[in-house]
């Protein structure tokens, strides 16, 4: 193996590749990244909480286990970001928000005991916007510190643009894995809503939040992704018992993709409406149009979020509220505003918008739009839009984001890939190809 300070740029299969054959062990593989995050994050900051010594300690349990022969996990070794609203019974979760400082959960969440079932190692907790919502975090942008990473999610997708971790994982309430995905320019995947439990996550909307992954390669994020999708009691969102995860390829053949301009399109950058269109015209992409009736998706997704926030965040009200941001308040008190009956009239609405999509999908194997209005605006006030995102999360469907070859003014820009409910390995295959596709051209 060449110097270990070339390991952290190797695919994350490459890496497991290497651990299962001896030529890196768990800790050499650890102590890389950590040396790479002791290079970078200064001027990234995408982490809340790192303890080196705690990491090496699960690496080397992991090296010892390999040596006495025993069976090794799918992700034995692989160095793992966690987002800061994720418990975890050795590491403090503190949700981005000064009530919430010192705050240490007494078990793991669902996904964070997975991980290391499967023999990842928990570097640590990455930074989150202030309870997942807006209020941005101090993360910057790897390819330009003046912009921002996006969010919610922004120290997973920081992290793993910079080669600080190959896999962060993260959540989507609205865009908050998609957006700082296509802004740092690495792959992310929001799965089907409900694809992974979200036991011990800290829970800002249960009809919208969703677990996802950011690597910087399409295969990569499928590997991971076979791991963690599952069934669990403790969340009744969670799908229904799915048969042994194989692995997942590319497409056999090449896909029939249909190309949609969401709502607000006009908004978009003029290098991302013409990138977009662009890959279109040289993937022969089926030109569809989306029902008017998703014009509302915006307005009924927030309604949806705010309300569910206000019920869910409501411990915030005797503990801790003046010190919430402005933004994260206000929109608890918009939900607490939202009558019943228009709160129910929004979830009513989401089956019948989803259905409309029939059509579409009866014609094509995925969609494509856009990933973000455009690159990473300039300034660290706003994370972003997420107008091109909400609707998907809204209506529960699988959407995997990909840098595009393009950029604008030298920063990323992505094209989002959305698949029917319950289809993530086939839309995850679709963007295998695609990756592969624009890597040739």
């Amino acid at each position: 193996m060449s110097d270990r300070s070339d390991l952290p740029d190797l695919s994350l299969q490459q890496m497991s590749a290497a651990l299962r054959t001896g030529e890196v062990t768990a800790l050499a593989l650890l102590d890389a990244h950590l040396d790479r995050i002791a290079a970078r994050d200064p001027s990234v900051k995408a982490w809340a909480w790192l303890d080196p010594d705690q990491a090496r300690a699960q690496a080397i349990a992991l090296d010892a286990a390999q040596a006495e022969g025993k069976a090794l996990g799918p992700l034995h070794g692989i160095p793992v970001g966690l987002k800061d609203v994720i418990d975890t019974a050795d590491m403090p979760t503190e949700n981005g928000t000064p009530p919430d400082a010192g705050r240490q959960p007494d078990q793991d969440a669902w996904i964070t005991a997975r991980l290391r079932a499967v023999g990842a190692v928990i570097v640590g907790k990455t930074t989150t916007t202030e309870l997942a919502f807006l209020n941005p975090t101090e993360t910057l942008n790897p390819h330009n510190p003046n912009h921002t990473p996006g969010g919610s999610s922004a120290g997973s997708a920081a992290s793993v643009a910079a080669g600080m971790v190959p896999l962060a994982v993260g959540t989507q309430t609205g865009g908050s894995v998609i957006r700082p995905a296509a802004f740092c320019g690495v792959v992310g995947v929001k799965p089907t809503f409900g694809a992974i439990p979200r036991q011990g996550v800290t829970m800002q909307s249960h009809t919208l939040d969703t677990l996802g992954v950011f690597t910087r390669d399409a295969e990569d994020a499928a590997f991971a992704l076979t791991c963690m999708m599952d069934t669990e009691d403790s969340d009744p969102a969670t799908l229904p018992p799915q048969d042994a995860h194989p692995a997942i390829a590319g497409a056999t053949r090449p896909p029939v993709f249909g190309f949609v301009r969401p709502p607000e399109w006009d908004r978009a950058s003029a290098e991302t409406k013409a990138a977009l269109e662009k890959l279109a015209q040289a993937l022969g992409a089926i030109p569809l149009s989306l029902p008017e009736s998703f014009e509302q998706v915006a307005d009924l997704r927030a309604r949806i979020n705010f309300a569910e926030m206000a019920w869910h965040y409501s411990r915030y009200r005797t503990a801790g509220w003046d010190a919430l941001s402005a933004a994260t308040r206000d929109a608890m008190e918009a939900g607490a505003a939202c009558a019943a009956v228009d709160y129910l009239a929004a979830l009513m609405q989401r089956e019948p918008l989803y259905a409309s999509l029939d059509p579409l999908f009866s014609q094509v194997d995925c969609l494509l739009c856009p990933s973000a209005l455009g690159a990473a605006p300039e300034g660290l006030s706003s994370t972003g839009d997420a107008i091109f995102n909400g609707l998907w999360t809204f209506m529960g469907t699988p959407c995997v984001t990909l840098p595009l070859p393009e950029t604008e003014k030298g920063l990323p820009i992505g094209v989002q890939l959305v698949g029917r409910r319950g289809e993530d390995r086939a839309l995850l295959s679709k963007a295998i190809w695609l990756q592969g596709h624009m890597g040739k051209n």
